[in-house]
């Protein structure tokens, strides 16, 4: 935790428009890896406790009713994606005019590096789905990269706890008819070994929100 909190804080904001000031947001999802005291009481960094553990999706809710920002953007704790591909992820708000932007995994390299097989499988079918079912045109539905304009992100009705937020935000957005943008970023998976958190009930959850977000609009 205490490590990419320390690249998310020294991670330069540059785009051509200029600097970007950040604002870092660190929800403690009642974890059990020392992530309060690591965080101690740094003054750059705002903290948020959850008493228990909710989720992925309730942690995002919780962080973004203290966001003051113009864009947010999503970091997970662990080491997998890489905080250079920052300025990648926001320029396309300032150089398209984006309300929605995906960092996707499989722009750079077809299969991702060190990404497990069945991963592999279940992002490609979550992917697909995502597409025939919304039109989205996208390449990786389930990337923790994910970055929208605060007041989009905080209108929409999010409900999912776990992280089935991913296929909700995603279809949410796109019942909006928001263009969802994508650009390449880098990725190097942990792998089942490392404590990868994502379990096949997730990958379920993920398909039941995408069907039944459309079923709910036909």
């Amino acid at each position: 935790m205490r490590k990419i909190l320390d690249e998310v804080l020294s991670a330069e904001l540059r785009l051509p428009s200029g600097t970007v000031e950040k604002e870092v947001i660190v929800v403690d999802d009642a974890s059990t890896d020392r992530t309060v005291e690591r965080v101690g009481s740094d003054p750059r960094v705002k903290l948020v406790r959850h008493e228990k553990n909710l989720g992925k999706g309730a942690a995002i809710r919780t962080g973004l009713a203290h966001v003051t920002g113009d864009v947010v953007l999503i970091q997970d704790a662990d080491m997998e994606y890489s905080v250079q591909d920052y300025p990648a992820l926001l320029g396309p708000f300032a150089e398209k005019g984006a309300e929605v932007v995906y960092g996707s995994r499989f722009l750079k390299r077809r299969w991702p590096t060190n990404m497990h097989w069945t991963n592999f499988l279940a992002n490609r079918l979550f992917t697909l789905m995502a597409n025939i079912l919304y039109g989205a045109r996208i390449t990786d539905e389930a990337t923790c990269y994910k970055v929208f304009r605060a007041p989009l992100l905080k209108s929409l009705p999010l409900r999912c706890e776990g992280f089935e937020f991913c296929p909700e935000v995603t279809a949410l957005v796109r019942l909006r008819h928001i263009p969802i943008h994508e650009v390449a970023i880098e990725y190097t998976g942990r792998g089942r070994a490392e404590g990868k958190k994502v379990r096949w009930t997730d990958g379920i959850k993920t398909i039941q929100t995408l069907i039944r977000y459309r079923i709910r609009r036909s």
